[in-house]
């Protein structure tokens, strides 16, 4: 749409529409940015044994490191009183404490960073009317969502400061995960949905499938978060099969009692579902994209669920990868980042065929 050179200097709630929601996208695409900067961030301070360094949730103060020798000393005594010193890291050094207080700083910074991204342009378009029914609830949902993120974040690391713990629990950091991704899909629904495809002529039918395919995904991730938090990645290192068996024994894949417990705590059975879902994935994937190449040929719902198809083979490999070599860092993080744009990916999916 043509737009005056005059309109330079017109306040946003006058410049057209199409404007607006373009700059809204951008922003919105943004804060999804953050979030995967988040979740990188977030699995660095897991796999480097950070989470705990800090021992207080400290939401406005603590965005203030420690300055001074002295104030470093405070902190590290505080640390030095919890399980995860005296059973894991003692003897420690400050210099080694300040590597881990690091990590789940910045961690912490980038939820501030992440809270005022998204709180002042969202003032600042709602002010103007860029933003505004639907769309503003929808947002103020996700803001919300958000906060109750950060919340089960301290959550999360008050279970591994408890007497005998030395990591957060298994399912408070799969609940952590799954929120951050569930807070990703919608920011990414929302941007995908304000793009005017108006002259992108009609959609191929996808049906369901693609939100299916959103759905185990998002499943997926939170059993990944089991496995992290469990530490299953680093036992049964073979692939396709885990001590000489594609599905180990019921005796081994329920050994924990009350039975239901052992989908949390039993690093078998977290594994082996992690495993089994991931074909489940590739499978579904596979057959979504043969069903559009052979329904609607050449189609741009065909080329997605085709780009899906692949997505999903290539993390299925990178998990594979992973596990083999024991979990590096490198290949850990990558690992969780890319589950992060396969998500994304499957949410665009999803959002333009349902347009």
């Amino acid at each position: 749409m043509a737009v005056a050179a005059s309109t330079g200097s017109m306040p946003l709630a006058r410049v057209p529409q199409t404007r607006s929601l373009s700059a809204v996208r951008v922003w919105i695409y943004t804060l999804a940015a953050l979030v995967v900067l988040m979740v990188a961030v977030g699995g660095a301070t897991r796999l480097t044994g950070s989470g705990l360094s800090i021992t207080e949730w400290r939401p406005v103060t603590g965005a203030i490191p420690p300055l001074t020798e002295q104030a470093w000393l405070v902190e590290f005594e505080k640390y030095r009183q919890i399980s995860q010193y005296e059973l894991v890291n003692k003897g420690m050094t400050l210099s080694e404490f300040k590597f881990i207080y690091g990590w789940e700083w910045g961690h912490r910074q980038l939820g501030r960073l992440l809270g005022l991204v998204f709180f002042l342009p969202l003032v600042w378009f709602w002010a103007r009317g860029a933003i505004q029914g639907r769309l503003a609830l929808t947002l103020l949902g996700i803001g919300a969502l958000g906060g109750l993120q950060g919340a089960i974040g301290w959550i999360m690391v008050a279970s591994g400061l408890e007497p005998g713990m030395t990591a957060v629990a298994p399912i408070k950091l799969a609940l952590h995960l799954t929120v951050a991704s569930i807070i990703l899909a919608c920011l990414v629904w929302v941007a995908a949905g304000l793009k005017d495809r108006s002259d992108a002529g009609p959609e191929a039918r996808a049906g369901y499938a693609p939100r299916i395919l959103v759905g185990l995904i998002l499943f997926q991730i939170a059993l990944g978060g089991l496995v992290a938090g469990s530490k299953a990645g680093l036992t049964y290192n073979t692939w396709p099969l885990m001590d000489g068996a594609f599905i180990p024994p019921a005796s081994a894949l329920f050994s924990v009692s009350p039975w239901i417990e052992n989908f949390v705590d039993n690093v078998v059975l977290v594994q082996l579902n992690h495993r089994l879902v991931a074909y489940a994935i590739v499978a579904f994937a596979l057959w979504h994209a043969w069903t559009l190449r052979r329904t609607a040929p050449g189609s741009k719902a065909a080329s997605r669920a085709t780009a899906m198809a692949g997505l999903t083979l290539g993390q299925m490999v990178l998990g594979i990868v992973t596990l083999l070599l024991v979990v590096p860092l490198w290949a850990g993080l990558a690992h969780q980042v890319f589950a992060m744009a396969v998500l994304a990916m499957a949410v665009v999916h999803a959002r333009v065929s349902a347009a």
